[in-house]
């Protein structure tokens, strides 16, 4: 008599074999032995942790890791666990140190955009693959982030802090001013250990020493770049290779991504969106842990700014560049399916979900060369991000529309709209041969200075710019101003005259009704000067705490009434007692009220004013003008 006997596995995967009944156990028992150690490889025995324990680990233990290194199609590699380093990535911090073998790892090392692969031992989730040696390194050594270091760093709920570094820029604004200001407000990272006795090595086999903590560093984040040419960007790309991310320009991102992909997977590409449209940025790493709709990825900081509000994208995987130095995956982020909440030492996560509010830009380009277009982009909220993505936006299409070297002339009208503070709008002119950081710069400024503000939070619900670009150098110099009356009466108008020279080297004349108020006395000056010169001027005035007193309207206000580079500004002053209060200046005040306010000067908020402002008027020009005159004319007294 014979039975058939069959065994069918949690996942469905059937095992037969025909045996005698009297021979039943003994044939079947090597179907047995192998559906149970099926089963003990993929089921947690209960009571056991979902996680496998750092503290269990044993040099020699063999993992498996998942990634993708082309499209979305899992793959596998080996883990062969070498020991742990304790206090590498700060105090009780550890990373499992690991060689990975399979794939294309023999020849390419690990790559960059592995970060978060997640390692399983003994069918339980270890942690993700996210440190490496750095550049040039011959074996594919990695390090580990336990997983529950992630989970717990991504549970912290603190406020984003305020930035230490501002990317402030100073007119003229330079390609140069711009890569230095990048950096210094870049400059966060550090070695995650300065020396070897910072490390201890645990259930490693000698070979290893705490040296290697020394020169462990986050695996490089891939940071696509689609829609650019390179060279007007080459600032902002430059800053980003210093930081450890690898720049790299792709033709295109969501075009050959399938319309339909599974769900999100361990293993899987992902995506962090930091500008979408008509160009898009974007950072690519790996999904190491999905609970619920929590996602958990790359095993290392993006940049470690705390809470962050960064949509989260499925992405593609086109191919892996080999590489001596740093091979890669050439990826591009896709749909968004959530929101990157979280960028801690040891992870970033975030919800499956709707993405974040953007900041929408739309930015049309009409040149005398016949070119007229209008680009729609999308920017993150964010204070660091923001500002740079703006920047970036501009700089980019300015440069890919225009010459590259050379001079070029851009006159830029537009707003920036704030939630419940109105709205700030630019108009002004850049000529020169930095004329396109010089118009970036003018609108990336109010940004960073509003998002940075330590008063209150500021929402940007939109950017609108008008800009119209010509190849042609618009400049001019101030060389000359006079009257020509000699006896000057207080209450009477006299024409104040101009004398301007083009950079060909034609002369421009600008004559101004200077209008002498009734109540001046003695002496009056005139000064005829540039925005740039009279910004400085009124600077000296104010002090570092009067400044930085100035709530969000007052910012609002201050960059509404920002002198423009196409005007000349004259100033009537007389000698007159007065005071800046908390950045308002107050001009001839009674005796009475000065002692009142000066018994304020110790708190810092009050300046003495030695000058009384008589009148103000401003002359426009078709040219960036630059030079100072002032001169000093005695009143009449009859």
């Amino acid at each position: 008599m014979r039975h058939g006997c069959q065994l069918t596995d949690h996942a469905g995967l059937a095992v037969s074999r025909v045996c005698s009944y009297n021979g039943l156990v003994r044939a079947c028992r090597p179907v047995m032995a192998f559906v149970l150690a099926l089963l003990i490889s993929h089921v947690v025995v209960p009571g056991a942790p979902a996680h496998y324990p750092v503290d269990d680990l044993q040099s020699g233990m063999v993992g498996i890791g998942r990634t993708v290194f082309s499209g979305d199609r899992l793959e596998e590699f080996t883990v062969h666990v070498l020991g742990v380093l304790r206090n590498v990535n700060g105090p009780r911090r550890d990373l499992v140190l690991a060689r990975l073998e399979g794939g294309p790892l023999a020849t390419t090392g690990v790559i960059a955009g592995m970060s978060g692969s997640p390692v399983y031992i003994d069918g339980r989730l270890l942690g993700a693959v996210s440190y490496s040696l750095g550049s040039f390194s011959r074996e594919p050594i990695a390090g580990i982030t336990p997983i529950g270091e992630m989970i717990e760093a991504a549970a912290l709920k603190t406020p984003r802090r305020q930035l230490a570094r501002i990317a402030s820029l100073t007119p003229p604004t330079t390609a140069e001013a711009v890569r230095v200001s990048l950096r210094q407000a870049f400059s966060m990272i550090r070695p995650f250990a300065d020396r070897p006795s910072e490390v201890r090595v645990l259930g490693g086999d000698g070979s290893v020493s705490g040296s290697i903590g020394t020169m462990l560093r986050p695996i490089a984040t891939p940071l696509s770049l689609s829609g650019f040419d390179g060279s007007s960007a080459e600032p902002v790309l430059s800053t980003f290779r210093d930081l450890g991310f690898v720049p790299v320009l792709t033709g295109g991102s969501t075009q050959q991504e399938p319309q339909s992909l599974p769900a999100l997977r361990p293993g899987d590409p992902i995506g962090v969106t930091l500008m979408s449209g008509d160009l898009e940025v974007g950072a690519t790493g790996t999904v190491t842990h999905i609970e619920g709709d929590a996602v958990y990825a790359f095993g290392h900081p993006f940049y470690n700014l705390g809470p962050t509000q960064f949509p989260m994208t499925r992405a593609w995987v086109h191919a892996v560049l080999p590489s001596l130095e740093s091979s890669m995956k050439i990826a591009s982020t896709g749909q968004v399916v959530g929101t990157v909440s979280q960028d801690r030492a040891t992870t970033i996560a975030g919800t499956i979900g709707p993405g974040p509010a953007l900041i929408p830009i739309e930015l049309s380009l009409a040149s005398d060369r016949g070119i007229r277009k209008t680009f729609h982009l999308n920017v993150v909220h964010d204070q660091l991000f923001a500002p740079l993505m703006t920047y970036l936006s501009i700089a980019e299409t300015l440069g890919s529309y225009q010459r590259q070297t050379g001079v070029s002339s851009f006159v830029v009208r537009g707003s920036v709209t704030l939630k419940n503070h109105g709205r700030i709008d630019f108009e002004d002119l850049f000529s020169g041969e930095q004329a396109v950081a010089g118009a970036a710069g003018y609108i990336m400024t109010p940004v960073n200075v509003l998002l940075r503000n330590i008063d209150e939070d500021v929402t940007i619900e939109r950017l609108s710019l008008d800009i119209d670009a010509s190849e042609r150098q618009r400049t001019a110099t101030l060389e000359r101003v006079w009257i020509d009356d000699t006896r000057l009466r207080a209450g009477a108008t006299v024409p104040l005259k101009m004398l301007l020279r083009t950079y060909r080297g034609d002369e421009v004349t600008r004559t101004l009704p200077l209008q002498i108020p009734a109540n001046a006395r003695g002496a009056i000056s005139v000064m005829v000067t540039d925005g740039r010169t009279l910004t400085r001027h009124e600077a000296r005035g104010l002090s570092p705490q009067a400044a930085s007193a100035r709530g969000v309207s007052q910012l609002v206000r201050a960059f509404n009434v920002a002198r423009k580079h196409d005007r000349l500004y004259v100033r009537l002053v007389t000698r007159d007692r007065g005071a800046v209060v908390r950045g308002e200046a107050l001009a001839s005040l009674p005796p009475s009220v000065l002692t009142v306010i000066e018994s304020e000067r110790g708190g810092g908020s009050v300046l003495p004013l030695q000058s009384a402002l008589l009148g103000e008027w401003e002359v426009g020009l078709d040219h960036v003008v630059s030079g100072s005159r002032t001169i000093t004319l005695p009143l009449d007294r009859h």
